[in-house]
């Protein structure tokens, strides 16, 4: 390889990282936006009291927080639902559902053979009456 070469690569492996930074941040700019659409539409909880909010949502490795976007965006579901919001297998969702329910971020509950995951409000903020 000549020199030329490798000088003229270097300059592709920078802007190759950069291209990765900027769809990271994109990323995660597309969770916070997603979780204002979600706000809005319950605006009873204040978001800093949600569960997962977006300090939450961002600091989740990128396989858990798709996973608990999806929940959010359907309320209740189970990993079937998921895995077709996420496109991806259904036992891969269900273990990263079964680990978000372990880091007490959901909540699971079992009717007949499905197993149904959720977001538990918290009770403090909840009075309906």
């Amino acid at each position: 390889m000549s020199r030329q070469e490798v000088l003229g690569q270097k300059p592709l492996h920078e802007l190759e990282r950069i291209r990765e930074n900027l769809e990271r941040l994109n990323e995660k700019i597309e969770v916070m936006i997603e979780l204002q659409r979600h706000n809005d539409r319950s605006p009873q909880q204040p978001i800093s009291d949600a569960p997962l909010d977006v300090m939450t949502l961002l600091s989740m490795p990128d396989h858990l927080r798709k996973t608990a976007m999806a929940l959010c965006r359907l309320g209740r579901a189970t990993a079937d639902e998921i895995a077709e919001q996420t496109h991806r297998a259904r036992a891969v969702e269900s273990s990263y559902l079964n680990q978000l329910v372990i880091m007490t971020y959901l909540k699971k509950e079992r009717k007949g053979r499905k197993a149904y995951f959720y977001i538990e409000k918290e009770a403090k903020g909840d009075t309906d009456g």
